[in-house]
């Protein structure tokens, strides 16, 4: 795969979800969702697909409560609300992996878990593919499977449904 297959391949099925969020400050909350749908189809490709790309970015806004939020920019929002405009962003063109970086690190506990019930129902839902970062138990409790890492190497792999612990070979 050369470097602009690999472009591609990142900008369609992949989504980001950083822990610092990375929202574009001039920007709404629309169109930081929508930045990604303009990256996938391109400058004069994104002119035509303008209102699909905003009515599915409203429609992502919607299902995370921030449909009374779409004019306002990242300054005006919570630290909540702008994990959920990134992962709305993440999302914008229906990857099938999505890569989290501790997307409920910066969030309280009841925003948190609402982020991941969010995360649980797409997955549910559409297939997608979760892998996540956490130093949180907490969160990697609810995973499928838990693959531990200690200075950069796995020491573990298990799955969380009661499975027994798989040990893990180095990767050396």
């Amino acid at each position: 795969m050369d470097k602009r297959e690999l472009d591609r391949y990142r900008a369609r099925e992949v989504g980001f979800v950083f822990q610092f969020y990375h929202l574009l400050p001039e920007l709404s909350v629309l169109q930081n969702v929508t930045v990604g749908a303009m990256i996938r189809h391109g400058r004069l490709g994104y002119i035509g697909q303008r209102r699909q790309a905003e009515a599915r970015a409203s429609e992502l806004l919607s299902a995370f409560g921030l449909d009374h939020r779409l004019r306002h920019r990242p300054a005006e929002l919570s630290g909540g609300e702008r994990q959920r405009v990134a992962i709305a962003r993440a999302l914008i063109n229906g990857p099938r992996l999505l890569l989290a970086d501790e997307p409920t690190g910066n969030l309280d506990r009841t925003t948190g878990d609402a982020i991941l019930d969010a995360l649980a129902d797409l997955r549910a839902g559409s297939g997608l593919t979760v892998l996540m970062v956490t130093h949180d138990e907490r969160v990697a409790e609810r995973a499928d499977r838990v693959i531990r890492l200690v200075d950069g190497r796995v020491v573990e792999a298990a799955p969380m449904t009661g499975g027994s612990v798989v040990p893990a070979k180095s990767l050396d």
